[in-house]
């Protein structure tokens, strides 16, 4: 079960420069890539130029960056964490987790990869998320195409790891506080089991008041996780599935950014160094509308058609 999260630790708003790409939102038969390993390598980012072009309210970004130091990923509203804070073992958030290599699994051959890293210690432990800095996703429908672990990519396995998907509000002392979670812990944590995922859906941080369901399942590799935020209720599928929905109180009430984390409960042995990866081949949101999973992919199936790597028209909040 998934525990407070983070004191805030923002940056202001970046003002994006943005390529400028023609959206072509037919729906294509290209499909995701099935699953597997991946290399390393990463080509030159593409240049970027002004004003971005596409369907209304629309996020989509496949991650195609040179490194964390490329400029177009906090020009297209992107930070990764190095401050303080919780959750897991707290103050080790590192930029260098954060990677983007090429990956001939993942649909475009790129991904997002967050690469945690542990010895049984907290001074030799490293945790990575990457966040959006905008404030500006609401109601509508939130997904992405993660890949989950099941074991470490190096070292003894046995770590209580959270390898997460998220939109949260910005502190968790907001009178409104929103959170929706996909968080997979492949050996369990807080005293349960693993494998499992858990979908939770919150109202207050502290006091702890939320929802959940969890699935019992072992699920490494590839997975398209999508949250809907409609109508007064919040449904979470899992390739297709519907898996839990929440309701009353339990759904959004401000406007939230974006999250991919990596991050450590606790640390329960020493005995040499070990290292964790989640990777991310594409995020889509799409404002005010709940889209189905097949439409889903079959708009960023789309954008890969169109060679669009990014577009961002969601308005700032």
């Amino acid at each position: 079960m998934s525990q407070p999260r983070r004191t805030s630790r923002r940056r202001p708003w970046t003002a994006l420069t943005l390529p400028a790409l023609l959206c072509v939102l037919a729906a294509c038969s290209a499909g995701p890539a099935a699953s597997g390993g991946g290399a390393d390598a990463a080509p030159p980012a593409q240049d970027a130029s002004p004003t971005p072009t596409g369907p209304p309210g629309t996020l989509f970004d496949d991650f195609h960056y040179s490194g964390a130091d490329d400029p177009s990923l906090a020009s297209h509203g992107w930070e990764i964490r190095t401050g303080g804070g919780g959750p897991g073992i707290r103050d080790t958030w590192d930029a260098a987790g954060a990677g983007f290599p090429s990956d001939p699994t993942a649909q475009g051959g790129r991904v997002l990869r967050l690469r945690s890293s542990t010895d049984g210690t907290a001074q030799g432990t490293r945790q990575v998320e990457v966040q959006s800095t905008g404030k500006n996703f609401f109601t509508g429908t939130f997904a992405a195409r993660v890949h989950l672990s099941d074991k470490p990519t190096s070292g003894r396995n046995g770590d209580h790891v959270v390898q997460t998907f998220f939109p949260i509000s910005p502190a968790d002392s907001s009178e409104n506080y929103s959170e929706l979670d996909f968080e997979y812990l492949p050996n369990g944590g807080w005293g349960t089991a693993g494998p499992r995922l858990d979908n939770v859906s919150w109202y207050k941080a502290d006091p702890l008041d939320r929802v959940s369901h969890t699935l019992d399942r072992r699920l490494e590799g590839w997975h398209t996780m999508v949250i809907t935020a409609m109508d007064g209720k919040v449904t979470y599928s899992l390739d297709g599935k519907e898996l839990f929905t929440s309701s009353g109180k339990y759904v959004p009430r401000e406007k939230m950014d974006i999250h991919f984390s990596n991050w450590f409960i606790d640390l329960p042995f020493t005995g040499g160094p070990r290292t964790w990866d989640v990777k991310v081949n594409w995020v889509y949101y799409k404002a005010d509308e709940a889209v189905s999973p097949a439409d889903v992919q079959k708009t960023v199936d789309g954008f890969y058609s169109a060679g669009t790597d990014y577009v961002n028209t969601v308005p700032k909040a």
